[in-house]
């Protein structure tokens, strides 16, 4: 079952020191900004807050880093005694208005775990907050009750507040690709993410126990590195999970080890003691879908009992990969409805993504489908390692080849897109994209005119910014006729709309493109700079795209001048460094900035690499 006998791989070895605490910082920049901004001189500071593991306490030590601040912390064993965050800054007793006093000569205080704080300490911060002379940088958790004072620093509109969300699945392969040293694969990627749930302290524990057991794999053709198979369950990882682990009761952990190894297709109630799941629903421990399918609370809770299970218990609750193929089959089956009706929105099919995790042989047939899938959301990295994960166990299916093709040409590859080919005829449905990224759009537009009735092929054209041939070929009403029409008719809030229909079924990469033709029709420069913000948004999330109808979005209302030093601190170069090698002043430079920000669409220097390495973007 496992891929390891048929796939060249390589263990993926670094220094033991290289995952050591803390991992880079990164992903969190923007609101990096933000706080340090709300800690200058002028301003009385910031409450963070957000779920546990989202890095609050990680972003705001980098905050202050290097400056002179003094920090306290709240702990659940000290909640009964007053003061007892400040004990290392204050006497032992004294009144709030003698600590005030005594605290006013510190410029900057941060509060960490504010939500664990006594009364009288969180009192204490809120006076602070009141009389203004110290700048404060209180971090709060989410989901467990607040002190009324502190609540009311932000109620009462005495700081304001920034709400941290998860990390995101692009945070996290920021992340993962600065902790590990190189990036992940697709679906090792999703599965990290989904395990994680956006918790950074999980993430980071669940790479450190593979990364520890040998887990991760370097796959030579990608550079990427993978991790398949079971999770090792570390006292890290274990922790996470102490609480279905740690159950006792016989008929509780029964029912939780059935869940776990019925993973990934969640049973119903009925199969089930209704008191057992009444006791465990109650506890947080499972849900109930509306469908009355049951699930674990958590997605780690699965691998985790998977993992604690003595040989013979999981022998007896195990399922083989080859006893869902009924299931596999309808899954494929679904994906296909799916993309027939043009709804790509997402929907659970986690089968598929089960038999990768796990090393099992992924079927060619239902890897070309999720490629299909993938790509036409958008997600081409992801398109691409589906193709990848069905070639692996047949080499020469062309479904899969097709898939891989379309993925590297739409990505702008050309060389990936040649090598995706191989030595064989080019894989048919590839050949238009394969022309295009090699520069020749007549070409391509002859074989898509000459290429039948398939709608998603005439769409090409459309895409390609020629709709005029293919108008009346695609089926009416559809949103890729309505596309081609507004197109053709220059009418850019038409190409808007067409395009937010097209977000709104799933389609990112064709609303990208679609909102990119709107640019250059809208009357308004406004209305235009909105269209280019949003296809930029859409475009980030597309996993590189780098098709025509992206090309030039980018540069073109750019002068000359903004346009060089954008391009130069694309290359990461600081505004000191590009004023420098211009001559300029570092102000100047930074107006420029400020100015091709505001035209680009990009709200910091994270999105300029990508803008300016769209294809044409240097001489649009």
């Amino acid at each position: 079952m496992s891929t390891r006998a048929h796939t060249p791989v390589t263990t993926f070895e670094r220094d033991a020191k290289t995952l050591e605490l803390p991992w880079p910082f990164t992903a969190r920049e923007d609101e990096l900004e933000l706080v340090r901004r709300s800690l200058t001189a002028g301003s009385q500071g910031i409450l963070v807050t957000g779920p546990a593991g989202c890095g609050k306490t990680r972003l705001a030590t980098e905050a202050v880093r290097g400056t002179d601040r003094a920090r306290v912390a709240g702990t659940p064993e000290t909640r009964h005694l007053p003061f007892a965050a400040f004990a290392h800054l204050l006497p032992e007793t004294l009144s709030l208005h003698r600590a005030v006093q005594l605290l006013s000569a510190v410029r900057l205080l941060v509060v960490d775990d504010a939500h664990l704080l006594d009364d009288a300490s969180a009192a204490l911060v809120h006076q602070l907050a009141v009389h203004g002379r110290t700048r404060l940088l209180v971090v709060a958790a989410d989901g467990a009750p607040l002190p009324g004072a502190i609540a009311r620093l932000w109620t009462g509109e005495l700081l304001p507040r920034l709400a941290l969300e998860p990390l995101s699945r692009e945070d996290v392969e920021e992340l993962l690709t600065a902790g590990v040293g190189a990036p992940p694969e697709p679906l090792t990627l999703s599965r990290l993410h989904r395990l994680s749930q956006g918790d950074l302290r999980l993430l980071r524990d669940l790479v450190t126990a593979a990364r520890d057991h040998g887990g991760l794999d370097r796959r030579p053709d990608t550079g990427t590195w993978t991790l398949r198979g079971p999770l090792p369950l570390t006292a890290a990882v274990r922790a996470h999970s102490a609480r279905v682990l740690e159950r006792t009761d016989p008929d509780d952990r029964e029912t939780l080890d059935r869940l776990a190894f019925a993973e990934p297709l969640p049973p119903t109630a009925d199969d089930f003691d209704l008191r057992v799941l009444e006791r465990l629903e109650a506890d947080g421990l499972i849900r109930t879908d509306d469908r009355g399918a049951v699930h674990l609370a958590h997605p780690l809770h699965g691998p985790a009992l998977r993992a604690a299970a003595g040989r013979l218990r999981a022998r007896r609750l195990a399922r083989t990969p080859g006893s869902h193929r009924p299931a596999l089959e309808a899954e494929t089956a679904a994906l296909e409805r799916r993309i027939a009706h043009g709804d790509l929105r997402a929907a659970a099919a986690p089968l598929g993504e089960w038999l990768a995790e796990e090393g099992a042989r992924v079927p060619a047939g239902h890897a070309a489908v999720r490629a299909r899938t993938a790509r036409l959301r958008g997600e081409l990295r992801e398109a691409a390692a589906w193709a990848r994960e069905g070639l692996r166990q047949t080499p020469q299916d062309a479904s899969c080849r097709t898939e891989l093709v379309l993925a590297a040409a739409q990505s702008g590859d050309a060389t990936a897109a040649a090598e995706a080919v191989g030595p064989g005829p080019v894989p048919a449905g590839a050949a238009v994209w394969l022309t295009v990224v090699a520069g020749d759009t007549e070409d391509a537009l002859e074989m898509i005119y000459d290429g039948g009735r398939e709608p998603l092929a005439l769409y090409d054209a459309v895409r390609l910014g020629v709709p005029e041939k293919v108008a009346d070929r695609l089926p009416h009403g559809s949103l890729f006729a309505l596309h081609a029409d507004a197109l053709a008719r220059g009418d850019g809030p038409a190409l808007d709309r067409v395009a937010a229909a097209l977000e709104a079924r799933g389609h990112l990469l064709f609303a990208a493109e679609a909102h990119a033709q709107a640019v250059p029709a809208h009357r308004d420069p406004r209305a235009a700079r909105t269209s280019r913000t949003r296809a930029v948004a859409l475009a980030r999330r597309c996993q590189g795209a780098r098709t025509p109808a992206l090309s030039g979005l980018v540069l073109g209302e750019l002068t000359a001048r903004q346009r060089q030093i954008v391009t130069l601190a694309a290359a990461g170069l600081s505004n000191r460094q590009i004023a420098e090698q211009l001559t300029l002043s570092i102000r100047t430079v930074g107006n420029h900035l400020y100015s091709a920000y505001a035209r680009l669409g990009a709200s910091d220097r994270g999105a300029l690499p990508w803008l300016v390495q769209l294809p044409d973007a240097r001489s649009a």
